[in-house]
């Protein structure tokens, strides 16, 4: 059996959301376990990884002018990316899952581990394909580039133009779309009252750790009548009590959601999404067309995810509670009219079926074409397995419950 190697982090849940949807799409093509999953650096140092991702939330919801220097430094360094390769642990573990799985290919959606697999091939310690998914939009760290890889797929061709500039050669760079979760592409049946005819309008609020004015966004939102509004506020217990509170005194229709995996159904069946410009969050929107306020962006990473949907006249930017509600009344106002515009224009942006076309496209350049296999499961895909459970109470799954995820060996 063909089997392909994983390799994910949990710094940003795009990442692991990538890995998870690439997970099942391979599994859904190959079979169930055709696909392993993993993150080197919770295997590796599970304790030092938790305290760096709690270290990088501070950071980028904290100071997000202090992690925008770093990130432009990441971005320029010559000295750093010389030494990636030398993470010993991490390098190590990498040498050994790869003698272990015996994998026909290697699929990365963290920039950092290509310059370990450049290394081991250096070595003549690898001898398989390595292709490197980018996570990122427009502004994309030249760590996804400097090390070399068989290939680059990309979310969108505004980011291909980015790596082109870069001197990466044409022909490697394949844009696919952003691998978001099956279940989008499989119910584009699924979509939001028209309002054209009268619909009432339904609004969905993804709190974020760290997202500023959270709870005023929230009851303004909630004070506003003749809308939906569905509020997921992830695991902070305190907050969904507190807007409880307010969804008890309105007439219209609300739900206040804590933990959820039904995201992506949310946003199939909601006109507008409001939310921080997180990787996941925007792209799983665009592939459910569901136009987006971005009421946050973390500087560096997701500036090239707002900026993808300006260019494209998509959504809008808006900082305060305030412009938050201007917004959404704009793209309600005269029956939805500028709304429509703006799904119009995520027609051409949206790829829901990225995932497949990215394990198809794989496939397809290593030799193997294979036939699809009948779904297993929900969404449709194989068993995802992940070899090590990353759970971080302060950050927020969008697609699926790491918690609920089984627990596999590092090696079958």
């Amino acid at each position: 059996m063909t089997k392909v190697l994983i390799l994910t982090a949990g710094f940003g849940e795009g990442h692991n959301a990538a890995a998870r949807n690439l997970s099942v799409a391979f599994d859904a093509l190959l079979g169930p376990k055709a696909s392993h999953v993993a993150d080197l650096y919770a295997l590796a140092s599970p304790r030092l990884n938790s305290v760096l991702r709690r270290a990088y939330l501070g950071l980028i919801n904290g100071s997000p002018k202090l992690w925008s220097a770093f990130y432009a430094w990441v971005d320029r360094s010559q000295i750093l990316p010389r030494g990636l390769w030398a993470l010993a642990r991490e390098r190590r573990l990498l040498t050994e899952l790869i003698a272990g799985e015996k994998p026909d290919v290697i699929c990365s959606t963290f920039p950092v581990y290509a310059f370990m697999l450049e290394r081991l091939a250096l070595e003549h310690r690898l001898n398989v394909p390595h292709f490197n998914i980018v996570t990122d939009s427009i502004s994309i760290n030249s760590l996804w580039w400097r090390a070399s890889c068989t290939g680059w797929f990309v979310p969108n061709a505004d980011s291909a133009d980015v790596m082109l500039k870069a001197g990466v050669e044409p022909s490697r760079v394949h844009v696919c779309g952003f691998p978001t979760p099956a279940f989008i592409a499989e119910n584009a049946d699924l979509s939001p009252p028209d309002l054209a005819t009268g619909g009432r309008p339904r609004l969905l609020y993804i709190i974020n750790s760290g997202t500023r004015g959270a709870e005023e966004t929230a009851r303004l939102l909630l004070a506003e009548p003749g809308w939906e509004i569905t509020c997921a506020v992830g695991r902070d217990e305190g907050l969904r009590r507190q807007l409880q509170q307010f969804a008890a005194r309105r007439s219209d229709p609300a739900q206040i959601l804590g933990w959820t995996d039904q995201i992506p159904r949310l946003l199939l069946t909601h006109h507008l999404l409001v939310s921080k410009a997180g990787g996941a969050t925007t792209q799983e929107a665009i592939a459910a067309r569901c136009p987006m306020i971005v009421n946050q962006i973390v500087p560096g990473q997701e500036e090239g995810n707002y900026e993808l949907l300006r260019r494209h006249g998509v959504g809008a930017l808006a900082t305060t509670p305030d412009a938050v509600i201007s917004a959404c009344r704009r793209a309600f106002a005269w029956n939805g009219a500028v709304w429509r515009d703006w799904r119009t224009a995520l027609d051409s942006l949206s790829k829901p079926d990225a995932a497949q076309a990215i394990a198809r496209q794989v496939l397809t350049q290593i030799g193997h074409n294979p036939a699809p296999r009948s779904a297993a499961g929900p969404g449709g895909g194989g068993a995802f397995r992940l070899s090590s459970v990353i759970n971080d109470p302060v950050s927020y799954p969008l697609a699926a419950d790491l918690q609920a995820i089984p627990v596999r060996s590092l090696f079958r």
